[in-house]
């Protein structure tokens, strides 16, 4: 496994995050097998009482922990969730929420990581972890 995919997969990962990321607004800005950071706006967002819906913030975090074992497990390996959790500890009600992955585990077969998403005060609003099991590519 490499933990430095072509430049081309990463600018791949940019272009194309899938539809539901394009619809939250989801932006990449960092990405390692290590450390990965993104933006979404709350705006568009929110739950029926204008806050951040807690779905949204597990969005979020997926999105990083599978890219992340997805640089990990390249070439040979593809991520597929197995575990995500999250505790809400504030909300948010504007602005945009950046989300910090950080790698807990990168091994042959799975690969978990740390999320913490903040507010733009550098408030802590949710913590999630996210394991992926790395499936070989021709299983999936």
């Amino acid at each position: 496994m490499s933990d430095q995919p072509s430049e081309n997969v990463l600018d791949r990962m940019r272009a194309s995050m899938g539809a539901l990321n394009e619809k939250m607004g989801v932006e990449l800005l960092e990405a390692s097998a290590e450390h990965l950071v993104a933006t979404m706006p709350v705006a568009g967002n929110t739950q029926p009482y204008g806050l951040l819906h807690g779905g949204a913030s597990v969005v979020l975090a997926e999105t990083l922990g599978s890219i992340g074992s997805a640089i990990h497990g390249f070439p040979d390996r593809v991520p597929v969730g197995v575990d995500i959790n999250a505790t809400h500890h504030r909300a948010a009600r504007e602005g945009i929420v950046t989300a910090t992955a950080t790698s807990i585990h990168l091994g042959r077969t799975t690969a978990s990581y740390e999320v913490v998403l903040h507010d733009e005060q550098g408030k802590r609003i949710c913590t999630s972890r996210i394991t992926c099991m790395l499936v070989p590519k021709d299983r999936v």
